[in-house]
């Protein structure tokens, strides 16, 4: 492992976990749950990172692992209980690179556009085998839509957003008045959520339920009464959970919650974006986050993270899109390599950090 290498991972770690791991490092062990963010194409540079652990097989040994996400982050970790974990993996790295969208495109063909992406990456017959891992749950978040973001009119949708980014803005607990949690999760018992319905996974709506995780509002039409759940229309899960794991209480698992991300900030939900928010103490208290180094990120092509704007960017020429992509995820290959010798060396001591707290919380 080169010095290089190692510069060009961070760890950074809540409170709690921070004190553990400075003490005394960390056993893979420790780790009861791997969220998957709902971050775009950003997930590309994890893709390494994913791809290590999952052909590693160090996750989960002594108890299930719940690998929970919300629409980008979801779709990648579905793949880890298929059979094939590694070729679904990879499967839905492809069909993601090189989806080619027009001006032409509407929220209805960008929704079967994502569901083409979907079906090369995950395979009918396999889920009733994918369904009983023996060493993950998977739990996929979404969110269904209440009142007018429930319409499919972009206007009566855009007011009903409008109206809740403004509520949201003076208080994130104003979400839950247009959408409601919905956690898709397989295995015999349901995730120990907050503000949560939770419906079984099964064959019949597996796909439903990735796709609905993907729904993001205005852009991709939603997915309309998904088998077993509650009857309505279901986007995007980013809208609750977006960079954060507030669906899971921390008290209510016994181990740190692991995720990859691309940036030290960690946004709670999808209408904080352009807000001064931040994450409760308490929800990050066992929170252990990779992210790649700022010298890394300015090594990446045009020095930045893929991002869902270059489809709309690189229209005219997808072939130096899908090049960025790929070289991008080729320069961060590396990471979960670099993160499994920290660990196991026990360097994972001198490399962790805080997690930034100096703003307020929510």
């Amino acid at each position: 492992m080169s010095s290089q290498s190692v510069k060009d991972i961070r760890i950074i770690a809540g409170p709690h976990a921070y004190e553990v791991i400075r003490d005394g490092g960390l056993s893979w062990n420790d780790i009861a749950v791997y969220f998957g963010p709902a971050v775009g194409p950003r997930w590309l540079i994890a893709a390494g990172f994913d791809l290590s652990l999952l052909k590693s097989g160090v996750l989960g040994k002594v108890r299930p692992l719940l690998l929970i996400g919300a629409s980008a982050g979801a779709w990648r970790l579905s793949t880890w209980i298929q059979p094939d974990a590694e070729r679904s993996y990879l499967s839905l790295l492809e069909a993601y690179i090189s989806a080619m969208y027009t001006e032409k495109d509407n929220p209805t063909s960008i929704q079967q556009s994502l569901l083409n992406i979907i079906d090369q990456a995950i395979e009918t017959d396999a889920l009733p085998f994918a369904l009983k891992h023996p060493r993950y749950r998977l739990a996929i978040i979404t969110a269904r839509a209440k009142h007018l973001t429930a319409f499919s009119s972009k206007v009566l949708q855009g007011f009903g957003f409008t109206v809740c980014y403004l509520l949201n803005a003076l208080s994130p607990r104003f979400i839950f008045s247009f959408v409601e949690r919905v956690i898709f999760y397989s295995g015999p018992l349901p995730p120990p959520s907050n503000k949560s319905i939770c419906i079984p996974l099964s064959p019949s709506n597996f796909k439903a339920a990735l796709l609905a995780s993907g729904a993001i509002p205005l852009v991709v039409e939603g997915v309309r009464n998904i088998f077993g759940a509650p009857r309505g229309t279901y986007r995007d899960g980013g809208l609750t959970d977006y960079q954060l794991n507030s669906a899971l209480p921390p008290h209510a698992y016994n181990g740190f919650s692991l995720s990859f991300l691309h940036q030290a900030r960690i946004i709670p939900a999808w209408l904080d974006k352009k807000l001064n928010r931040y994450p409760k103490r308490e929800m990050i208290e066992k929170t252990v986050l990779v992210l790649p180094s700022e010298d890394l990120i300015a090594r990446l092509p045009e020095g930045r993270v893929p991002e869902r704007d270059d489809f709309i960017r690189y229209m005219s020429e997808p072939e130096r899109r899908i090049k960025n992509w790929r070289k991008a995820v080729r320069l961060t290959s590396h990471l979960g390599e670099v993160f499994m010798e920290l660990v196991e060396s026990g360097k994972i001591r001198e490399k962790v950090e805080r997690i930034p707290l100096n703003e307020p919380p929510l």
